[in-house]
């Protein structure tokens, strides 16, 4: 099976929205984590929400997932937010 290519906007710049900082303490990560989670991407999906992905890291051996949406015009990638993947 071919392993699925990335888009273009994946190397854009990262810029990082002012939710994921509100969520950094509580959820136990930081700039630096996120950074290193998203470079370390294992896969990536379309969100609900129309222009956002979800994209498929790992965080202490744990599976997140992190909200990411491509500004085309300004080409940078917007981290809005991460959060852990938990089994029902």
């Amino acid at each position: 099976m071919a392993k699925r290519a990335w888009p273009p906007w994946w190397a854009w710049e990262l810029k990082f929205d002012r939710h994921v900082f509100g969520r950094m303490v509580r959820r136990h990560f930081n700039e630096v984590d996120l950074r290193v989670m998203l470079e370390d991407a294992t896969g990536f999906r379309r969100d609900v929400e129309e222009g956002r992905w979800l994209v498929e890291v790992r965080h202490y051996g744990c599976r997140w997932e992190v909200v990411i949406e491509p500004e085309f015009d300004t080409k940078l990638l917007w981290v809005i937010t991460a959060y852990e993947v938990r089994s029902r």
